[in-house]
């Protein structure tokens, strides 16, 4: 049966869409109004979402709070917490929720479809019908609560949601964008924070929680949605039958209302909490905001993408390099914002000063008006267009499941217009169109309408101020304290109970028929064979060349790999720096914005890495490496090459206020990523006290970098000269034939001509003498507490099970499942509040807890020391058991896109992994038992009598513990 001659449904229209191979169906489900949009095609990755339209009246974080609360429980699946569980036992390849400004989607993905089809069981019912309503704890939990120390009596206020925004507001890049959004749109949805604001989120009742569920989760404002290989009648068939039909239409107010244009520019200045020790001159965000068009607006919708591009976004990019010629701030980027109703336009300096403002206004006004008369740079725009076209045929995601990347971008027209759901992913002939349009003076045009003459603006300052953030933990302590002396008896009473119900309820055990309700997949459902890895190890001259023979739709995936394990002491901590400056300075032949444009018009981009290769049978043993990587259709290989040579061997570091651009650029883009993700700091860092390789990825990328980096900014003129001359020797250093290892993904009619091109290369690699003299970084364990500005904590502890002599086993990849869905789970997230926790246990020994926005730190790291002996009284049934292995498979058999499989066999390869260790691995997993799992609290302590402790997270919070530290001092 087709989906059309389903009787509940009304079909609305069905065409091929040609760009992404499929066949799209529109169609609305009679009874209810569902809106229903279909993608059927060949992909087995299947994807299903339901969403909503949500749109919150404050900034309590009730549809946030609540997108956590549905998966906490349902009618059919009574569990505590059917989301772990189905994380635990499925072969999904994607499980999440996620709320938005105006919407919150429930998506599910998996390549089995027995699997898939219990997955949007669980899902429906949980939309649909959660235990919200018959449970108040699960609002405590998820949202927020009030908690009385036994031993103080002081209130304080708990809740996953509660924490996990704590964290967010405490991330200046996360700040900033909020505010932008909020400024832009102060009257409607992107007025206030979906997310919820700390101090807003304990002003929501219980009782308007479950209002805003009872208003906006109604099939009437529902966004259902299919893709890939499925019988997709079958599956209408059953949302029909199991939910909508249930229901009668309803009319729901949930229309996503526009901003009336401003009349002229508002202003807005907001401080940003910074520590004592850190600058408040050069630590402010400065911004000049627009508000651009309507996201129905298919043309527009990519034509500003390019134009942020050709403006902004490109190396050397007319109004960027303005801004940084004019010394406004270190880091100058835009941001064009089109998943929302009204996208908008940010021009942003960030690392500045607040009395910068007017020069940043002023230069931004005469260059805009400049370009708009003088013209664009026609090679940029087209660059753009060719960079943004090659990234949509690719459809790589990383990670994310394509089908699901589809679906969500569908929502940038259909939550506007419900007829509109495949304008922006059928996007080939609007790249045509843009493409005509470069010589005609349309983006000039745009410049003019959407930001020279667009009254619909703000300027937003992000002011550092010292001490806001002690004052902000004081003023909630005071007004803790206040209430707490407001409150009677009673209610003191009642605030006790309503914890001691929450603990009773996290405490709780499922019955044993409620697990069972839940559909779960068995053991022979699972493949026994591992992937095999595709690769081939050939020659080219006298240079290894290994091979990956996958059908890639014409693209070629390059690498270059130079072994860099022979490079002094003193120019090893340099490597990172030379990694930022290659493709991002002048050449012989190019100006650097020049060179930027020819990569994105030939190439699909060229990216440099550094790599630590650890070997699996050797503790101390690792390679380093430089890559040079580059995806590019197999006809334009010979001018990828010619580009390569051109940025390897013409690189010109005589430019030194190039230099300190792009080094002042890179750190500050360094500290935001440190700042949200707190985490990766703690665990890479912890991991650095023990592990040699571990300690030299440091060296690399990691605290060590971002120091040497502020030392060289801060001391810049001294240090200029020495600087450039380590950069070309560095290069003759790396780029030698006797270093080189090449790599290729693609199909075998594209070797050929790749093999004669690298020989060319080999050609011109350097020969003349150098020193070489290995380094290796001597581990030295520190136990660091980082302080930084935020309001919560990130909590690691690390160590080598391997240096006590107890070998790697397959079943570690289970332990790590059970520790992150349930003793992790239920102690850090659960019961202690954070928003996330994470384990790893390494094939080299290497292994870790960390904690993710975290309210807690002894807590924690007492979590952390009982663990062992939990694991040590594991106990599962042979259902449970089933449960995490399923789990554990999944993780192995996450489908991967062509580069990735590549990437794969690679990192096998270089790290000494060979088909029989993975094979072996996985036999492990599928035989797993409790008494095998119990004989990992070995393993753990082991790791843990290693006693490697870092925290990264809020200066108050570390101090308070100084005595856990060796030493504590600012992250930056």
């Amino acid at each position: 049966m087709q989906p059309e001659e389903l009787k509940s449904y009304e079909l609305i229209e069905k065409r091929k869409i040609e760009d992404l191979n499929s066949v799209s169906y529109l169609m609305r489900h009679k009874k209810t109004g569902a809106k229903v949009a279909l993608l059927s095609n060949d992909d087995e990755n299947k994807v299903f979402y339901i969403g909503f339209r949500t749109p919150p009246k404050d900034s309590t974080g009730v549809a946030h709070i609540l997108e956590h609360s549905v998966l906490c429980g349902s009618k059919k699946f009574p569990v505590k917490d059917p989301f772990v569980e189905l994380c635990k036992g499925s072969l999904n390849t994607f499980l999440n929720a996620m709320t938005y400004p105006d919407k919150t989607l429930y998506p599910v993905v998996s390549c089995n479809e027995k699997d898939f089809e219990n997955l949007m069981h669980v899902y429906l019912d949980a939309v649909f019908y959660p235990n919200i309503y018959s449970n108040p704890s699960i609002f405590r939990q998820e949202g927020w609560h009030y908690e009385i120390d036994e031993n103080t009596q002081e209130l304080s206020i708990n809740g996953v949601v509660y924490n996990e925004m704590k964290g967010a507001f405490s991330s200046p890049d996360d700040v900033f964008e909020r505010q932008v959004l909020n400024s832009l749109y102060p009257d409607t949805t992107y007025g206030i924070e979906s997310g919820g604001d700390p101090k807003d989120i304990p002003d929501l009742s219980y009782e308007e929680f479950l209002a805003f569920h009872g208003k906006y989760y109604h099939p009437s404002n529902s966004y259902i949605y299919l893709y890939g290989n499925l019988d997709m009648a079958k599956e209408l068939d059953f949302i029909d039958k199991e939910y909508l039909s249930a229901f009668d239409q309803i009319s729901v107010p949930s229309k996503i209302e526009k901003q009336e244009a401003f009349q002229e520019a508002k202003e807005y200045q907001i401080p940003l909490p910074i520590n004592e020790e850190d600058d408040e001159n050069d630590n402010t965000y400065l911004s000049l905001n627009f508000s651009v068009g309507d996201a129905l607006d298919r043309e527009l919708y990519v034509a500003f993408q390019v134009l942020d591009y050709a403006l902004c976004s490109a190396q050397g990019a007319p109004l960027k390099q303005a801004l940084v010629d004019g010394q406004v701030g270190n880091d100058v980027y835009s941001i064009f914002e089109n998943g929302i109703l009204q996208p908008f336009f940010s021009i942003v300096a960030k690392d500045t000063q607040v009395s910068k403002k007017e020069e940043f206004l002023k230069i931004i006004e005469t260059k805009l008006n400049e370009i708009a008369e003088k013209g664009l740079d026609k090679k940029a725009l087209l660059a753009a267009i060719q960079y943004f076209e090659f990234k949509y045929r690719e459809a790589d995601f990383g990670r994310y499941p394509k089908g699901l990347m589809y679906g969500l971008q569908m929502l940038d027209s259909w939550l506007y217009d419900e007829t509109k759901p495949f304008i922006h992913i059928e996007a080939n002939h609007t790249f045509e169109v843009l493409r005509q349009k470069v010589e005609t003076g349309y983006y000039e045009e745009l410049i003019r309408k959407y930001l020279i003459s667009n009254s619909h603006r703000t300027v937003v300052v992000l002011k550092p101020q010292k001490g806001l953030l002690v004052k902000q933990e004081q003023e909630l302590k005071e007004k803790l304290a206040k209430i707490k002396q407001g409150l009677t008896e009673a209610e003191i009473n009642e605030i006790k109970e309503t914890y001691t119900a929450l603990r009773a309820f996290q405490d709780s055990e499922d019955s044993k028929e409620d697990l069972e309700r839940l559909p779960m997949l068995q053991l022979k459902d699972l493949k026994r064979e591992a992937e095999p890895f595709v690769l081939e190890e050939r020659k080219i001259g006298d240079n290894k060349f290994l091979y990956h023979n996958v059908f890639t739709n014409g693209i070629g995936y390059i690498r270059l790999i130079f072994n860099v394990d022979d490079i002094p002491k003193e120019y090893v901590p340099y490597l990172g720096v030379l990694k930022g400056m290659l493709g991002m300075v002048d050449t012989k032949n190019y100006k650097y914005a020049d060179f930027y444009n020819e990569i994105n018009l030939t190439t699909g981009g060229v990216d440099v890495v550094s790599n630590i290769y650890g070997k699996t049978n050797s503790l101390d043993e690792y390679h380093t490496t430089m890559e040079v990587k580059a995806k590019v259709l197999y006809g334009n290989i010979q001018k990828t090459f010619a580009l390569l040579e051109e940025m390897l061997f013409e690189s010109d570091f005589s430019d030194t206020k190039r230099i300190y651009e792009i080094m002042a650029e890179g750190k500050s883009r360094m500290q935001g990523q440190m700042m949200q993700a707190g985490h990766s700091v703690a665990s890479s860092r912890a991991l650095s006290y023990g592990s040699p390789s571990a300690a030299a990825n440091e060296l690399l990328g990691g605290v060590p970098f971002y120091r040497l980096t502020t030392q060289i900014l801060e001391h810049f003129d001294e240090e200029k000269e020495n600087l450039v001359k380590i950069l070309r020797t560095l290069g003759t250093m790396i780029f030698r034939k006797e270093n080189l290892i090449v790599d290729f993904i693609g199909e075998e009619k594209a070797v050929p001509d790749f093999e004669k091109n690298v020989t060319n290369f080999v050609n011109k690699l350097y020969t003349e003498e150098v020193e070489k003299k290995a380094y290796k970084p001597v581990p030295e364990k520190k136990n660091e507490g980082l302080m930084t500005s935020g309001q919560i904590q990130y909590v690691c502890r690390a160590g080598n099970f391997r240096k006590q002599g107890l070998a790697y086993t397959g079943a570690l990849k289970v332990l790590k499942v059970i520790m992150g869905y349930e003793y992790l789970w239920m102690n850090v997230r659960v019961k202690g509040g954070a928003y996330g926790c994470m384990c790893s246990f390494g094939r080299s020994g290497e292994s870790y807890f960390v904690s993710y926005r975290d309210p807690n730190l002894v807590k924690t790291i007492d979590i952390y020391e009982k663990a062992p002996q939990a694991i040590a009284a594991f106990e599962a049934d042979e259902r449970t058991m089933t449960q995490y292995i399923i789990g554990t498979i999944s993780d192995l058999d996450t489908p991967l896109n062509p580069a990735a499989k590549g990437l794969r066999a690679l990192v096998a390869y270089m790290t000494g992994v060979t088909f029989e260790t993975i094979q072996k691995e996985r036999d492990e997993v599928l035989l797993a038992t409790p008494e095998k799992i119990r004989e990992l609290s070995k393993h753990v302590k082991a790791f843990l009598d290693q006693d490697y402790l870092c925290v990264v997270g809020n200066a108050t919070a570390i101090k308070e513990q100084e005595k856990l530290f060796m030493k504590t001092e600012n992250l930056f």
